[in-house]
C-alpha cells in the first residue's frame, strides 16, 4: 500500500495498515490477513443476523441503563444498515477462520463501531459499545440459530408449501391415469398417477413438518451466556430482553436457550437441523429420480411423461432433450448430504465450553437452506407443473402387465395365476387372453377382476 491508500490503525496487539476506505478496523484486517484460505466468506443471511443481534443487544443494554440512548440509537443504526445487506462489501473474512467467529463477530463490532461514530459524531468503540454483554461465544451461536430460524421461516417453508401445492394440482390433474406401478425397477400391481404424486407430496410435507419441530429448539438463543456461559458482564435481564427485541423485529418468537451452557458448548441444534434437511434432500431425490425414469425414452425408455423442454440436451446429438431439473435438484441434495456429514463433524467439536467450529457450521446450514429453497421452487415450475402425459406408452405397458394376475389370486389361486403371468409374458400377450383359455372364468368375470382402475382402489375384487 502507498502512504494514501492505508490509514493506521491498532489494537491490543499494536498497530498495522488498514485500507483507506474500510470501514473495519486493525482486528478485522488481522482476520483478513491470516485468513487466505478459500475466498469464501460469511453468507447474506449471517450477515443480516449479526446486525439483528448487534441491534437487539444495543436495544437492551439501552433498557437496561448500561447504554446511552443516543449512543444506543446509533448503534441500532447502523446495526440495521447492516441486517439490510448495505455493507456486505465491509466483511471480507474467510469462512475458515478462528473457530469461535471471533474474527466475524468482531469484524461486526468494528464496521457499526465505524458508522454509529460517524453518525453520532463522536467516538463509538466497538468493544465497550458495540459489544456490550456479549462474546463472541453467546454472539455467533445466537446468529447461527437467528440465521438458520430466519431462512428456514422465510425462504425454505414457503418453498415447501409451494411445491406440495403444485404435486397437489399434479396429483388431482391425473387422479385418473392408471400406470403400472414398479417395485424393484420391476412392473407391479397398477397405480394412479395421481396416487403417485400424492406420495412425493406426503413427503415434502412429513419434511416441512419435521423442520417446524426443529425450529422449536432452533428459537433458543445463546446470547447472555457471554464468555462461558454464565452470564459475567452481562445484565441477569439481558439475554431474555434480545430474545423480545429480536422477536419483534423479526416475527420469529426467540427465547433465551433453556441452557446457555448447552447452546454455547454445542451445536446440537444445528446438528438437528441439518438432519433434517438431508431428510428432504432424501426426499427431492426420490422425486426427482422417478421423474427421470419416468421421463427415460423417449423410444428406448419409460417414457410415461415428457418433462418440459428447457434446453438443447447434448453439444454433439442434435435434438436431445434431458431432464435438467431432476438432475439438479439431485446435485443440490448431493451437496446437501455433503454439508450434513461436515456439520455433523463440526458439532462434534465442542471442546468444554465452546464449540470451535461455528463458522463452518453456519456456512454450510445457510447453503443448505439456500440450495432446498430454490431447487424445491424450480422442481416445482419447471419440472412437476409443466409435464405432459404419455397416455399411449402408459395403456400399452399397463395392457401387458402380467402382474395384472395378482387379482384373480383370491379365485384361481397362486399357482394358476403364476401359470397365466409366465405364459402372457412369455407370447406378449394380455393377461386377459391367456386367462380366458387357461381358467374357467367368463369374459364378464375378467373383465371385472382384471379392470386395471379397480384394482387401484386396493381389496379383494371377486
Amino acid at each position: 500500500m502507498n502512504d494514501k491508500s492505508y490509514r493506521i490503525e491498532k489494537d491490543s496487539m499494536g498497530e498495522l495498515k488498514v485500507p483507506e476506505g474500510a470501514l473495519w478496523g486493525a482486528q478485522t484486517q488481522r482476520a483478513v490477513e491470516n485468513f487466505p484460505i478459500s475466498g469464501l466468506t460469511m453468507p447474506r443471511a449471517f450477515i443480516a443476523a449479526l446486525g439483528l443481534v448487534k441491534w437487539a443487544a444495543a436495544g437492551a443494554n439501552s433498557e437496561l441503563g448500561l447504554l446511552k440512548s443516543d449512543l444506543a440509537m446509533a448503534v441500532q443504526k447502523a446495526a440495521l444498515d447492516v441486517a439490510s445487506g448495505a455493507h456486505d462489501a465491509e466483511f471480507p473474512i474467510d469462512v475458515f477462520q478462528t473457530g469461535s467467529g471471533t474474527s466475524s463477530n468482531m469484524n461486526a463490532n468494528e464496521v457499526i463501531a465505524h458508522l454509529a461514530t460517524e453518525g453520532l459524531g463522536s467516538d463509538v468503540h466497538p468493544n465497550d459499545h458495540v459489544n456490550m454483554s456479549q462474546s463472541s461465544n453467546d454472539v455467533i451461536p445466537s446468529c447461527v440459530h437467528v440465521s438458520a430460524a430466519m431462512a428456514i421461516g422465510n425462504d425454505l417453508l414457503p418453498a415447501l408449501e409451494h411445491l406440495s401445492t403444485v404435486l397437489a394440482d399434479k396429483a388431482e390433474e391425473t387422479a385418473d391415469v392408471v400406470k403400472t406401478g414398479r417395485t424393484h425397477l420391476m412392473d407391479a400391481m397398477p397405480v394412479t398417477m395421481g396416487q403417485e404424486l400424492e406420495g412425493w407430496r406426503a413427503q415434502i410435507d412429513s419434511g416441512a413438518a419435521r423442520l417446524r419441530d426443529s425450529l422449536v429448539r432452533l428459537r433458543g438463543l445463546a446470547q447472555g451466556g457471554t464468555a462461558v456461559g454464565t452470564g459475567i458482564n452481562a445484565h441477569p435481564k439481558f439475554g431474555d430482553k434480545v430474545a423480545v427485541l429480536l422477536s419483534e423485529q423479526t416475527g420469529i418468537e426467540f427465547r433465551s436457550a433453556e441452557s446457555r451452557f448447552e447452546a454455547m458448548s454445542s451445536q446440537d441444534t444445528a446438528v438437528e437441523v441439518s438432519g433434517q434437511l438431508r431428510v428432504l434432500a432424501v426426499s427431492l431425490t426420490k422425486i426427482a429420480n422417478d421423474l427421470r425414469w419416468m421421463n427415460s425414452g423417449p423410444l428406448a425408455g419409460i417414457g410415461e411423461i415428457e418433462l418440459p423442454a428447457l434446453q438443447p440436451g447434448s453439444s454433439i446429438m442434435p435434438g436431445k432433450v434431458n431432464p435438467v431439473i431432476p438432475e439438479a435438484v439431485a446435485m443440490v441434495a448431493a451437496q446437501v448430504t455433503g454439508n450434513d456429514a461436515t456439520i455433523a463433524m463440526a458439532g462434534q467439536s465442542g471442546n468444554f465450553q465452546l464449540n470451535v467450529m461455528l463458522p463452518v457450521v453456519a456456512y454450510n446450514l445457510l447453503q443448505s437452506i439456500e440450495l432446498l429453497s430454490n431447487a424445491s421452487r424450480a422442481l416445482a415450475d419447471k419440472a412437476i407443473a409443466g409435464f405432459t402425459i404419455n397416455v399411449e406408452n402408459i395403456n400399452a405397458a399397463l395392457d401387458r402387465n402380467p402382474i395384472l394376475v395378482t387379482a384373480l389370486n383370491p379365485v384361481i389361486g397362486y399357482e394358476k395365476g403364476a401359470a397365466v403371468a409366465k405364459q402372457a409374458y412369455k407370447e406378449g400377450r394380455p393377461v386377459k387372453d391367456v386367462a380366458r383359455e387357461l381358467t374357467d372364468l367368463s369374459d364378464e368375470e375378467l373383465d371385472r377382476l382384471l379392470d386395471p382402475a379397480a384394482l387401484t382402489k386396493g381389496g379383494i375384487q371377486h
